[in-house]
């Protein structure tokens, strides 16, 4: 089987998530590596993401990575450019390079949900839509969530011989994410919950705004309206992870819901509980388990993941559950019809395990 060549686009937290697991990808070749930072440009791959070298290096030159020709390009959050496809995972989407390397005919697969420019609708929805006609390129958001688990949760509602309400509720120990202006724009550390906060609060949460949509039309749901709610809990004690402090009685959790509606009744719910202590003065019950999934149908079920993770792991390895749902999607991707995809476009991806029995 010929191998994708790969450009891995930016090395940050996903990124170097992303540019590992290419690396350790058999079907994956690195053709190229992109770098915001000046003083990236010129460092091997391997040595941006704690590997041995690779022989290839890092640039900031975006036309001499589309004349590399690569198959795919992962964007952190991940781009594709003159690949087949590129994993797009860039803390900010810059449009015009999606559009570009689109129309260079590489595949995009993405863990950016484009929020800065308006997310995957209206504009934008129709920049990236021509681009990929044009050229015959894919464009593709995943990730762990959106991503992973609303795929896996569509997928379970084929044992049901009837859907009233999927539902998924995510909880995630943020302590782990050592990122200040992410959770002081969130409220944490403050005494009280402002309108700012919560307008805060409804600008982050809309991505997973998107996943409603997206579980929504792969059961074949119309949405006519979303419902968006955000509450806020309170540290009991005071607690200092280190890189951030939260006084007692001040902000240490969210919990935020989104609800789509069609003909009126709740077909799909997303509710995520993002928290940097569980010792909160509100008592609220936060689930052990990282995923709970509940369908309303014939027959119902009810679900629950969690991530066991290695005993060698460190706060930013757990950034690997977003970035590679991305990598393992590429050869799907390459196979897909042209255009924005959706999760029956694409359907369940799979890791290479087979590949990687007896090497990693």
């Amino acid at each position: 089987m010929k191998k994708l060549r790969v450009i891995q686009w930016t090395t940050g937290k996903v990124g170097k998530m992303s540019l590992r697991a290419i690396l350790d990808d058999p079907r994956l070749e690195l053709a190229g590596v992109y770098a915001y930072g000046a003083d990236k440009a010129g460092v091997d791959a391997g040595t941006l993401c704690g590997r041995p070298e690779t022989g290839v290096l890092a640039t900031n030159d975006i036309d001499a990575l589309i004349r590399l020709g690569a198959d795919t390009v992962i964007y952190a959050a991940l781009i594709r450019l003159g690949a087949d496809t590129v994993i797009y995972a860039p803390f900010m989407a810059d449009l015009d390079h999606a559009v570009r390397l689109l129309d260079a005919g590489m595949d995009v697969i993405s863990t950016n949900l484009f929020l800065n420019v308006g997310g995957i609708q209206g504009e934008t929805k129709t920049a990236l839509e021509a681009a990929c006609q044009r050229s015959g390129s894919s464009f593709y958001v995943t990730g762990i969530n959106p991503g992973w688990i609303n795929s896996m949760v569509a997928g379970m509602t084929a044992i049901c011989r009837k859907v009233n309400c999927v539902s998924v509720t995510e909880s995630a120990d943020c302590s782990v994410y050592e990122s200040v202006e992410t959770w002081t724009t969130l409220g944490m550390g403050l005494p009280v919950a402002s309108p700012a906060v919560h307008e805060a609060a409804y600008n982050w949460m809309i991505m997973f705004r998107d996943t409603v949509y997206r579980m929504a039309d792969a059961l074949g749901f119309e949405i006519d309206d979303t419902e968006f709610k955000a509450e806020f809990a309170t540290a009991a004690e005071t607690v200092d992870l280190g890189w951030f402090r939260m006084e007692k009685g001040t902000i240490a959790a969210v919990r935020a819901d989104w609800a789509g509606k069609s003909k009126g009744q709740v077909v799909v719910r997303n509710q995520v509980v993002w928290y940097l202590t569980k010792n909160l003065a509100e008592s609220w019950e936060i689930d052990a388990d990282q995923y709970h999934v509940v369908i309303d149908g014939e027959p119902g079920l009810n679900a629950r993941f969690r991530m066991t993770p290695p005993p060698h792991w460190t706060n930013h390895d757990w950034d690997s559950m977003t970035a590679l749902p991305a990598v393992s999607a590429a050869i799907d991707i390459k196979a897909a019809r042209p255009g924005i995809l959706t999760l029956k476009d694409v359907g369940l991806t799979c890791a290479p395990a087979g590949a990687w029995l007896g090497q990693l």
